[in-house]
């Protein structure tokens, strides 16, 4: 691959590799410029790393190039130690610099009653980009990184970061369709999401005495106190086949939880309240979770809310833009191309 900066990843021996992985994996971990990995039309089953900085994956377009695998929380190791959340992602991506354009990210090992977690992407690079994209799942389908401190249940995350330090990661998700049930929409991040479509899926609530029965959520941030936004929701639309009034916007899986839907349309399914507080913490104090200009059934009327999330004003609405949210210490614009 010495002195190329554009690859081709094709299943019918058309390309310069018949895998994603192998194409990423002959890339120089310090090399100067921009690659671009062309992904051509097909399904990619295979469990993809992508740690080399500056790496865009482009594919034929959502419908048409998807990367898809199974793995689950319920798995265990040879032995026997079990997968937990964060080793059962289809695609790690982690180097910074990111752009993917046109692919479907999907894990299809079912839904939380059956397998619990199963990460569609696990994203922890810093200024990751992902346009015109798909993520596919159930419980815990996009994970943005970085983890949390600690974990709450247990000694250790478990996952493929365990033990590095923590660093703050940027996200943009322009376009982009995020499908899942339970939390599917998780993390660490600054992300912001920008005209995508948010699919809340009926979940296959096999035990109705379950936590998860009867309930949708859509984000569970984990916000570091010292970040001043979390999840930000431009002009989005939440859809889906959920009963009505049978999802949460979300839930603070930490104590500082930020999340604010702006201009969004919500669908029939929203419930009236909005936002869970999951075991106390939305009423502690420290979760910001606000909304400006929501329209469509799922709307609340004024004062159905809960009473510890917020309305926006238009000035703080108005704010909230990809280029000031996500511009970090570097200036970062990611609709500067």
């Amino acid at each position: 691959m010495v002195g190329k900066t554009r690859l081709v990843v094709a299943q019918d021996g058309s390309g310069d590799y018949g895998t994603i992985q192998a194409a990423v994996d002959s890339i120089p971990e310090n090399h100067p410029e921009r690659i671009a990995i062309e992904v051509r039309s097909g399904e990619y089953r295979e469990k993809v790393v992508i740690d080399r900085r500056i790496v865009s994956l482009i594919g034929a377009g959502a419908d048409r190039t998807v990367i898809r695998w199974g793995d689950h929380a319920k798995m265990t190791f040879p032995d026997g130690e079990p997968y937990h959340t964060f080793h059962s992602y289809t695609a790690l991506i982690g180097g910074d610099g990111f752009v993917g354009e046109g692919i479907t990210y999907a894990n299809d090992a079912g839904p939380g009653e059956l397998v619990g977690q199963a990460v569609a992407a696990y994203v922890d690079g810093d200024r990751a980009a992902f346009r015109r994209c798909r993520f596919i799942g159930w419980q815990d389908t996009l994970f943005t990184g970085p983890l949390p401190p600690n974990p709450l249940d247990r000694a250790t995350f478990g996952g493929p970061r365990e033990g590095r330090p923590r660093r703050q990661s940027r996200q943009y998700y322009e376009d982009c369709y995020i499908e899942g049930d339970v939390d599917f929409i998780f993390g660490s991040a600054t992300a912001v999401f920008n005209r995508c479509e948010i699919f809340s899926k009926r979940g296959e609530r096999l035990n109705e005495a379950s936590e998860h029965s009867g309930s949708g959520w859509i984000v569970a941030p984990s916000t570091p106190a010292e970040s001043e936004c979390g999840y930000v929701f431009l002009s989005c639309r939440l859809t889906g086949n959920a009963s009505p009034a049978s999802v949460y916007l979300g839930r603070p899986w930490r104590e500082h939880a930020k999340a604010a839907f702006v201009r969004c349309e919500l669908g029939g399914h929203i419930r009236s309240s909005g936002w869970d507080e999951w075991n106390g913490r939305g009423a502690a104090g420290s979760v910001v979770f606000a909304e400006f200009g929501s329209g469509g059934t799922g709307a609340a009327a004024a004062g159905a809310r809960v009473n510890w999330s917020r309305e926006l004003t238009m000035e703080e609405a108005d704010s909230l833009t990809p280029a000031r949210v996500l511009a970090g210490t570097d200036g970062w614009d990611p609709l500067a191309r």
